[in-house]
């Protein structure tokens, strides 16, 4: 199990029969963190406790499989996360661990985090072994990863490409082999983005699940819980992160809809060509395909970003001055927004959510681009990035609804179900990595 890239089930496999312990796969992580140029994957690492984690969790005797009841999905008594390395997020706490949510003046502000958020008592309550927390952009509120703090974060296997965020980490420490997941946060696209620019798969949860003790929102109208992983294939184990593992076979899909070629206007022919690929995929797993116009989705970004802005205001208040310029301008512009305002954006929110609600219930599934560009270049001027990526990521954060990226040859596809579809998502997702039959 020496060689890259890990797979999750390839080393569940391996722990399960016993060829590694999770100790071994601790070092291993450990040996390659930090590989991008930066090094600056993890914001906060302690080897000693992450090697007595892993100790720890080969010590933990097996039960009855928990929901599975016949030895667990990989037959040796424990869930599915057991001995897997997985980096978490410096937005959720880990007790012992400071949380600076990507900013010097809250993680000395916060010191170290007196217990863990819900997720990562979760997540070490199963066994897994937290290997670090990782880099984000400032606060979370960015989808470049650039960090003027903390160093903006580079790809490991591209030194001239940012990794894209917030979860820039995230996406980092699977890259480079340090975690087998990555425990993220997507608000306007913090999972989705970075996955198809790295090369990654990447899940965000339907809005409301999981618990969000411990963890610093950004924008809770829109804030989910995500993960970052290297291979599709693994898609339907990830939904038990966020809640039990379920038993029951999840629903399937029939039929998908991809947007019009008018909204891609601005993808890069490759990423056009992801999606056309996709779209074969989809089809030949038995799927029926539809054209949309989704030319009222322009609007998503008008409605989003200043909901964000007033809620991220009300967050950080009091503090805007020891935030980086660019961001601090977005916070004073929230703390600007009055309630009359406010309200019309809930209002035009609602009337949003409503409509891809409808367009869920008539097609099953939606498809697009998770970024309109296959890489960012680290160094540029990313001044108009953020809303040229945004306008297609927020039609989905406006909903509210579970996405899969899907990696492709350049960047990534979104495929968006109804909220609460996550685990049947996540099952199509591993059929299509497998080529196996709806």
């Amino acid at each position: 199990m020496d060689a890259a890239p890990w797979t999750v089930c390839a080393l569940r496999t391996a722990l399960a029969e016993g060829t590694v312990r999770p100790s071994v796969l601790a070092g291993q992580a450990l040996a390659r963190s930090n590989q991008n140029a930066g090094r600056n994957t993890y914001l906060w690492q302690d080897r000693a406790w992450t090697l007595a984690e892993a100790a720890s969790a080969g010590t933990m005797p097996c039960g009855d499989g928990g929901p599975f009841g016949d030895g667990g999905p990989f037959g040796d008594g424990h869930g599915a996360f057991w001995g897997l390395p997985i980096s978490v997020k410096d937005c959720l706490d880990l007790a012992g661990a400071p949380t600076s949510c990507g900013v010097r003046f809250y993680r000395d502000l916060n010191g170290s985090a007196a217990r863990d958020s819900w997720l990562v008592e979760r997540l070490r309550g199963a066994g897994a072994v937290i290997t670090g927390k990782t880099h984000l952009h400032p606060l979370a509120y960015g989808i470049t990863g650039e960090n003027p703090e903390f160093g903006d974060c580079l790809q490991p296997r591209d030194s001239t490409a940012l990794t894209g965020g917030s979860s820039s980490g995230a996406a980092a420490s699977v890259q480079e082999g340090s975690a087998a997941i990555a425990i993220g946060t997507d608000t306007g696209g913090s999972i989705r983005a970075p996955a198809a620019l790295c090369g990654l798969a990447g899940y965000r949860a339907s809005i409301g699940r999981g618990d969000w003790r411990g963890g610093t929102h950004l924008a809770e109208s829109f804030d989910t819980m995500g993960c970052l992983f290297r291979d599709l294939a693994d898609a339907r184990l990830m939904a038990g992160l966020f809640v039990p593992e379920q038993t029951e076979r999840p629903g399937e899909f029939t039929r998908f809809a991809v947007v019009e070629d008018s909204f891609l206007h601005d993808c890069d022919p490759e990423v056009v060509a992801g999606l056309r690929n996709t779209v074969r995929r989809l089809e030949a797993r038995g799927l029926r395909s539809e054209r949309i116009d989704a030319g009222w989705w322009a609007d998503s970004f008008e409605i989003f970003a200043p909901i964000q802005a007033w809620e991220a205001a009300r967050i950080h208040a009091g503090h805007f001055e020891q935030i980086e310029p660019s961001i601090r301008e977005r916070l004073e512009w929230g703390a600007s927004i009055g309630a009359d305002e406010l309200a019309a954006l809930r209002k035009r929110h609602e009337v949003f959510r409503e409509r891809i609600d409808e367009l869920l219930a008539t097609h099953q599934l939606l498809l697009l681009p998770a970024t309109p560009v296959a890489r960012l270049e680290a160094g540029a001027d990313h001044g108009k990035t953020r809303g040229r990526l945004l306008r297609y990521t927020t039609p989905f954060s406006l909903a509210g609804v579970p996405v899969v990226t899907i990696p492709c040859a350049a960047g990534g596809m979104q495929l968006a179900a109804a909220r609460g579809a996550d685990e049947a998502l996540l099952e199509l997702a591993s059929q299509i990595a497998e080529g196996t039959a709806i």
